[in-house]
């Protein structure tokens, strides 16, 4: 039935995308627009599924919000990640020496996950 909360940082066109792969009531939120501010959408998908569509950023916040934020990570997203109830999903691990590769990578859009650089 598709995805219950997308958390969109690429904007662009991936919103259609999104809204093509969200599931009936399901949740939509940008935070970024990486991909570009400006994006063509049909309104009607938005209604028949019933979506929520929202946006937030940080920028703009105080400092005691964003510290605010960072503690209630630590509360309750850390212990979901420690436990293994949580995982990123990694596409691929380059050496630093090879962050040029890695961001040919990243520049193509041909992963799915993260892509991680070690020291």
């Amino acid at each position: 039935g598709g995805v219950e909360v997308i958390l969109d940082m690429v904007g662009g066109d991936y919103v259609e995308k999104n809204i093509d792969c969200a599931a009936v009531d399901g949740r939509i939120v940008q935070i970024a627009v990486l991909g570009g501010a400006k994006a063509t959408i049909n309104p009607a998908k938005i209604m028949m599924k019933r979506l929520h569509y929202t946006g937030s950023t940080l920028r703009p916040r105080p400092v005691a919000f964003k510290g605010a934020i960072a503690r209630a990570l630590r509360e309750r997203v850390w212990p979901l990640l420690e436990e293994g109830k949580v995982r990123p999903v990694v596409h691929s691990t380059f050496a630093a020496a090879d962050a040029a590769k890695a961001h040919a990578l990243m520049e193509s859009n041909q992963h799915v996950g993260k892509i991680v650089l070690t020291w």
